[in-house]
């Protein structure tokens, strides 16, 4: 189902406003430019709504207000305005004065500001008409701001990429031979084997394949690509060389590791892996599998990895995608056009191609907001995400918004969070204590089980404070079983007997705690700090 690249095909132009708007009226009978008056921009104007059957019954009402340097320089009678103009030295108390007086008479409806409306960035990519993912994510308000900073690197752990394509070559790391390396053939030359061997360059290509550069697709952003060559030929990779890609791309930097994999479970090796990636600064980026409605596949079930469903074009959840409460956020997933081998283009369906519009998305919001550490970079990923309709464990915190985590302030919000508030507004804290003995025939523990009671629950901490010359662990679980050492969901058991989880929540969670005493003896106190929206 490969798409041909039509280079004729012609542009659309989308509209923002760039003052306080509410929303782009119809311009169907606009009528013909005043003669005399300056096409463009007229921020010096005033637009005055009337509400009498004819505009010019109440263009007296609107003269008899205006100060003796404004004058009425154009009227549309269909739609029922005329517009007012003043010299630019005017004050803003002064137009503010004028509004507050026409509004008070009958005939006048409203008084705003003739606010300015610019075109958003359209890329001169031939293909960009064909595509609908970066439109559906807003990338193209995003743009207006920022195509993407080449200092923010994007790491692919995939198959290999074709470094050399038309319209990825621009955008790989100068900075490592090749753009990357070959974990599967252990060398540096993380080439595709094979035409077969397309996963990788795709996923590139919707991260960061070139964008405005007159040449195939649009990516989501122009940042840095790397590639951790962990697939081969067939799609399969091990363990270890994913885990070892994994720590690769945080060693060189990767402020986002995109992982367009799953399978296997829980695996120790591939925790650890997350975990040191994500202590490094780096944001990683996973698809949540394509098993057609099952749980969502690890590394996505990681806490350290964002969690990400796919979308079909029309906003409704792709049929094959995994769901469940580790979602984080969705993205378009469903015959996403982008880069293949050999300097080539095909539209591919799975959460593998959702995953990399977040990722590139999070490249675009880190290239215009540079000082967000990782956590902050996932926080407003969710806080300018936007519900489209869906349950929380089919969009996480909803659709992500390019257009509103690069143009909103951080701290902002600015989304559609299904939540209905921050996390932490609601609040509950309980409190246990215990004494576990030590011994050399075996290693004691105690259970707790704790249900949830905020409102809307969205997070939890279990915090183990347990004597220093003790060795504790802590483990939990999410569907309220008895965790055990190696039967558990999520566990801390560093060196030393101060241990703390936090786990997201969707109100559906029920905790099975287990602490465990790995070496020495003391009494210990748990905490369990519940937020809620």
């Amino acid at each position: 189902m490969a798409r041909d690249v039509n280079p004729d095909i012609g542009r659309r132009s989308v509209l923002k406003s760039v003052g306080a708007f509410g929303a782009l009226l119809g311009l169907g009978g606009v009528t013909s430019a005043t003669p005399g008056r300056e096409p463009g921009p007229k921020k010096n104007e005033i637009l005055i709504g009337t509400s009498s059957d004819t505009v010019s019954t109440s263009e007296a009402t609107v003269q008899s207000k205006l100060p003796s340097d404004a004058e009425i320089v154009h009227r549309n009678e269909k739609l029922g305005y005329v517009a007012v103009e003043f010299p630019e030295r005017a004050s803003i108390q002064s137009k503010k004065n004028f509004k507050q007086n026409v509004l008070q008479e009958d005939d006048i409806e409203y008084a705003e500001d003739n606010v300015t409306f610019e075109a958003l960035a359209v890329p001169n990519d031939p293909g960009f008409d064909q595509q609908y993912a970066p439109q559906q994510v807003n990338a193209p308000e995003a743009w207006e701001t920022t195509f993407g900073d080449s200092d923010v690197t994007i790491s692919i752990v995939d198959q290999g990429v074709q470094y050399d394509h038309e319209n990825l070559q621009a955008n790989m790391d100068g900075s490592v031979s090749n753009g990357g390396y070959d974990f599967v053939d252990n060398d540096g030359d993380p080439y595709p084997a094979s035409q077969n061997e397309n996963h990788g360059t795709h996923v590139a290509g919707i991260a960061a394949g070139a964008t405005d550069n007159g040449t195939g697709h649009a990516g989501i952003s122009n940042c840095s690509l790397l590639s951790a060559r962990a697939l081969g030929d067939g799609g399969g990779g091990s363990l270890s060389d994913i885990a070892d890609a994994i720590q690769w791309s945080a060693d060189q930097g990767a402020d986002i590791i995109n992982m367009s994999l799953g399978g296997g479970g829980y695996t120790e090796t591939m925790a650890s892996a997350c975990e040191y990636a994500y202590n490094q600064g780096s944001l990683l980026v996973a698809a949540a599998g394509n098993d057609y409605g099952s749980s969502v596949s690890y590394p996505a079930a990681y806490d350290t990895v964002v969690a990400v469903s796919s979308l079909d074009e029309g906003e409704t959840l792709s049929n094959f995608s995994n769901y469940g409460p580790e979602i984080e956020l969705a993205a378009p997933g469903g015959d996403v056009l982008s880069s293949i081998p050999w300097d080539d283009y095909d539209s591919f369906d799975g959460t593998s191609m959702a995953s990399p519009v977040v990722a590139g998305v999070a490249g675009l919001t880190l290239s215009a907001h540079s000082n967000l550490s990782n956590d902050e970079l996932r926080q407003h990923l969710q806080e300018t995400a936007v519900d489209i309709g869906l349950s929380e464990d089919k969009q996480g915190y909803g659709r992500v918004d390019a257009g509103q985590a690069v143009n909103t302030d951080p701290g902002e919000g600015g989304g559609d969070d299904p939540g209905n508030g921050d996390c932490g507004d609601e609040t509950n804290t309980e409190t246990a204590s215990g004494e576990l003995s030590g011994g050399w025939w075996g290693n004691p523990s105690d259970t707790y089980n704790y249900r949830l009671t905020t409102t809307n629950p969205c997070s939890a901490t279990v915090t183990l404070d347990g004597p220093s010359d003790a060795d504790f662990d802590l483990y939990l679980t999410l569907d309220g079983r008895t965790p055990t050492t190696s039967d558990y969901d999520e566990g801390s058991y560093e060196a030393g007997s101060n241990e703390e989880v936090t786990v997201d929540l969707s109100g559906d969670e029920e905790l099975g705690i287990l602490v465990n005493q790995y070496n020495g003896s003391g009494s210990y106190e748990l905490t369990i700090e519940e937020l809620g929206k």
